[in-house]
C-alpha cells in the first residue's frame, strides 16, 4: 500500500448550495474533549442545544432536536413518522427536493398526489386547495427554499388551506432555517426539518427537526410501526427527552459544533441575521445584473440564501466553475435536473454571507467571463454591488 500523507484539505470560499463556510469558533468547539453520549455533562449540552434550536425555529415544541444524519435524513425521518401505508400525501414539487420528498413518501406506501409548478416558480396554493377538495390528505409537504431553483415558497396560505382541510403541514427548511424568517408556531407549521450545514454554518451531519405536540401524539398512536427503527421519533424522544434511554451513539463533536453555531445565531439575533442575508443577496443580485447576467428566479419569490443565475449563451458553465475553484478558491454549483448546464447556483448562507465574498465572486466572475469573450465590463458587477451597499 502506498504511503498516505497527512490530511491537508485546501481552503475554499464556499458559495455553493451547501455546505457554507464554518466559523472558527465552531471548528474550535469540535476539538473539545469527546464525552460519552450519556455523560451527564453531555446531556446538559444536549439540553442547551435543544433550547437553542427552539429559539431558531421560533417554537415551543417539546420535540425539537437534531437527527444524526444530513438534511435528507431529516426529510426521511419526518415522512416515515408521519405516513403509514395508504395515507394520502400531497407534495408540492417545483424542483429537485420536492421530487425527493415525493419519492420517499411513495416508499412509505403513501398515496402521493404531486402538485407541480415549473422549476423557477412557486407552488400555487390554489392548486393545493383544489387537490385537497378532491379527497382528504394526511400530509401536505412543501419546500421553503428549493435549493435547485432558488425559489422562496410563500407558506402562510399553504398552511391555512391545509389546516382547513385537516392536513398536517410538513416544511423543508434545509436552505432557509437561520437565514429567512420562519416562525414555526406563529405560522402553524406542524413539522419542519433542516440541515446543519447551510444557514446555521455548522458542518454537514445533523438535521434539526421540530414536531408539534399534537402531531407527536398522533405519531405515538400509529397503527403500524415506523418503517425506520433508527429514525423513529418515539424512540429518539426517549434519548433526547427526559428519559435519556440509549438509542444510538450520538456524534458528540457534531453536537458541539451545532451548539456553538446556534450560540452564534443567538448572539447575532434572528432579525439581524435575516437582514444580513437580505442585504448581501441584494448586492449580489445587483452585481450579477451589472455583469449583464439574468437571474433565474423572479424577485418576488427569490430566496436571499440561494441565488440562481442563467448561464450566458455559448458559455461552458462547468469551465467557469472550474476556474473559480482553481484560480480563486471559490465554490459555486451548477444546475440539477432540467436546469443542468443552464444555471449557476450561488449560496450566501450563514458565515458565507459576507460583503467580501460577494465582491470577490463578482470580480472573479467578471474576469473569467471577459476571458471567455463574453461582452461584459469585468468591473461592472463589483461597482453595482458597492452602490447597493452604500445606498
Amino acid at each position: 500500500m502506498r504511503h498516505i500523507g497527512a490530511l491537508n484539505p485546501p481552503e475554499r470560499i464556499l458559495l455553493g448550495p451547501g455546505p457554507s463556510m464554518v466559523p472558527p469558533r465552531v471548528l474550535q468547539a469540535m476539538a473539545s474533549p469527546v464525552l460519552g453520549h450519556l455523560d451527564p455533562a453531555f446531556l446538559a449540552i444536549m439540553d442547551e442545544t435543544m433550547s437553542l434550536l427552539r429559539y431558531v425555529f421560533q417554537t415551543e415544541n417539546e420535540l425539537t432536536f437534531p437527527i444524526s444524519g444530513t438534511g435528507s435524513a431529516g426529510m426521511e425521518a419526518c415522512l416515515v413518522n408521519l405516513l403509514e401505508p395508504g395515507d394520502r400525501a400531497v407534495i408540492g414539487v417545483n424542483g429537485f427536493f420536492g421530487q425527493r420528498m415525493a419519492e420517499i413518501a411513495r416508499r412509505c406506501g403513501a398515496d402521493v398526489t404531486v402538485v407541480e409548478a415549473p422549476w423557477g416558480q412557486a407552488v400555487d396554493p390554489q392548486q393545493i386547495q383544489r387537490v385537497l377538495g378532491q379527497g382528504k390528505a394526511k400530509v401536505v409537504a412543501v419546500v421553503h427554499v428549493e435549493t435547485s431553483t432558488g425559489v422562496l415558497q410563500p407558506l402562510e396560505e399553504v398552511i391555512r388551506i391545509s389546516h382547513e382541510h385537516g392536513a398536517v403541514v410538513l416544511v423543508d427548511a434545509v436552505a432557509s432555517l437561520g437565514g429567512v424568517d420562519l416562525p414555526i408556531d406563529r405560522w402553524g407549521v406542524d413539522v419542519c426539518y433542516s440541515g446543519s450545514q447551510k444557514c446555521l454554518s455548522a458542518p454537514p451531519g445533523l438535521a434539526p427537526v421540530t414536531v408539534s405536540d399534537r402531531v407527536r401524539q398522533e405519531v405515538n398512536h400509529r397503527k403500524t410501526p415506523v418503517q425506520s427503527w433508527y429514525l423513529d421519533f418515539s424512540l429518539l424522544k426517549t434519548y433526547w427527552g427526559g428519559e435519556r434511554v440509549y438509542h444510538h451513539t450520538a456524534p458528540v463533536p457534531m453536537i458541539y459544533a451545532l451548539h456553538e453555531a446556534l450560540r452564534i445565531v443567538q448572539e447575532e439575533g434572528l432579525e439581524a441575521r435575516f437582514a444580513r442575508h437580505a442585504k448581501h443577496a441584494r448586492a449580489l443580485w445587483a452585481g450579477l445584473e451589472g455583469l449583464g447576467l439574468r437571474l433565474f428566479a423572479p424577485e418576488p419569490i427569490r430566496s436571499p440564501t440561494l441565488t440562481t443565475v442563467e448561464v450566458p449563451e455559448g458559455v461552458d458553465e462547468a469551465a467557469v466553475r472550474r476556474r473559480l475553484l482553481v484560480e480563486f478558491g471559490i465554490e459555486i454549483a451548477g444546475g440539477l435536473g432540467p436546469l443542468r448546464g443552464r444555471i449557476w447556483r450561488i449560496g450566501l448562507m450563514g458565515h458565507s454571507a459576507q460583503q467580501r465574498n460577494v465582491l470577490l465572486l463578482l470580480a472573479a466572475l467578471g474576469a473569467i467571463l471577459r476571458d471567455m469573450r463574453v461582452p461584459v465590463d469585468p468591473g461592472a458587477g463589483v461597482e453595482a454591488a458597492r452602490e447597493t451597499y452604500t445606498s
